[in-house]
């Protein structure tokens, strides 16, 4: 294949198969690389591309998040990810993923006075938590109570107006924070915490986690400043494998909850989700610090199997730019909670600094990422790793609600249905049963 522009013209890519050649438009957006616009392939040449995991493939158009993993660049609606998680309020970075600007005062206001009021479950869904195990995981409870919300919001369903999708879109943003501490209180067997008017997004959630019916809850600024960042770094990533499920879904005209459950069950995958959660189980398989030798040591052997979790990321081949903050964050929270002597939080801090100064992991670019210093993080809070991708999922709806709206609202939207390359058996006769 190659490319040319004629003067005046669009830029094209050429493409010959059998002696048929074709010209295919070549699309650039507003930053990142160009791509070829192949919907003609079928029917000028009779073939399709094949794209396991459709890795290289730009399924759609999107003005809301931009990553280039080579500069180590994450943008929401064009700001960068540190300046949003230093400086913006979780609200404030919903505001700007849903409506593409950053709200003025007036605009604050009032959407955070939308967003508190819709914070509220229905009360029969408490019932509905009686018909879990006690030991489900809390994953399994979120994934189907969100999907419930349907039943509970039936208007949802018309999602050709746009006044019922804002609505199911705050009701969902705004819900996913009580549905989720709920899946937490309801594993202890404890009362379950309503949601506070006086609260912001962070503090209300840490307050329905952690408030107790006999005994009040006291917002520590710090651990609310750390869980607003966290919130923020979580809130989007681009078209990720639960993104994309959530896209897919919502192309076939599902309601918006349907959409979001299925993003949540993407997620809930050890290979997407799970990546703090398994940060903390190599610890705990670690041991001691007396250890990390032996397990470095392992991790380079490539035959052992054994991988170094929470270092190095699929998109960021130089650098997570989230892992500063979220490192920032991390020494913030163990000073602030006086944290010195736990062995497992010490033993992370030790691993750190062996694999950014050991040169193998430097020259391969295996950085610690975001989820390395997460994991610490909710672990040093008091969060258990059965809650740490229910809190992914929590950030992420924001983000899975934003590519929802824009994808409904796009002109000429199709219903996905990729390709598969076929390498089955070929047309043959069948056999009757007796001649078998």
């Amino acid at each position: 294949m190659s490319a040319s522009q004629n003067e005046g013209k669009q830029r094209t890519a050429t493409l010959s198969l059998d002696g048929k050649t074709a010209e295919f438009p070549v699309l650039s957006g507003t930053l990142g690389q160009d791509v070829i616009d192949i919907r003609t392939l079928p029917a000028q040449l009779g073939a399709f591309t094949f794209d396991p995991g459709y890795g290289e493939t730009a399924s759609c158009n999107s003005k809301i998040t931009f990553i280039d993993g080579d500069k180590g660049i994450l943008l929401h609606r064009g700001y960068s990810i540190a300046e949003l998680a230093e400086n913006a309020t979780f609200e404030e970075v919903i505001y700007l993923l849903l409506n593409g600007e950053l709200p003025d005062q007036n605009e604050y206001k009032k959407f955070t006075h939308t967003l508190t009021n819709h914070t509220l479950l229905h009360e029969q869904i408490r019932n509905f938590f009686n018909g879990f195990r006690r030991d489900a995981h809390p994953m399994a409870m979120l994934c189907g109570t969100v999907g419930a919300l349907a039943a509970f919001y039936p208007d949802a369903g018309d999602i050709a107006i746009k006044a019922n999708r804002q609505l199911a879109a705050m009701r969902l943003i705004a819900k996913i924070p009580t549905i989720a501490a709920w899946t937490y209180k309801y594993s202890l067997g404890e009362a379950l915490i309503y949601p506070r008017n006086d609260l912001n997004y962070a503090e209300n959630f840490l307050s329905m986690m952690f408030t107790r019916v006999s005994e009040p809850y006291k917002i520590n600024p710090v651990l609310a400043r750390a869980m607003n960042r966290i919130l923020i770094l979580h809130a989007d990533h681009e078209q990720n494998a639960s993104t994309s499920t959530v896209r897919m879904a919502g192309s076939t005209g599902a309601n918006p909850f349907a959409c979001i459950s299925a993003g949540i069950a993407a997620l809930w995958g050890p290979a997407h989700g799970g990546a703090n959660e398994a940060v903390l189980k190599m610890l705990e398989k670690i041991g001691t610090k007396e250890n990390i030798p032996a397990f470095i040591k392992q991790v380079k052997d490539k035959t052992s199997g054994v991988k170094l979790m929470g270092f190095g990321h699929r998109v960021y081949k130089n650098f997570d730019p989230r892992a500063k903050i979220m490192q920032k964050t991390c020494y913030e929270v163990l000073d602030e909670l006086g944290i010195r002597n736990d062995p497992l939080l010490d033993l992370a801090i030790e691993l750190e600094k062996i694999a950014v100064t050991d040169e193998y992991f430097v020259q391969r670019k295996l950085y610690p990422n975001v989820d390395f210093y997460s994991g610490i993080i909710l672990k040093a809070m008091g969060i258990p790793t059965s809650m740490f991708t229910v809190l992914f999922a929590l950030a992420r709806t924001t983000g899975w609600v934003s590519q929802w709206l824009e994808m409904v609202e796009e002109p000429g939207q199709r219903i996905s249905r990729p390709r598969q390359l076929y390498t089955g058996a070929a047309p043959r006769a069948f056999v009757p049963f007796s001649e078998r």
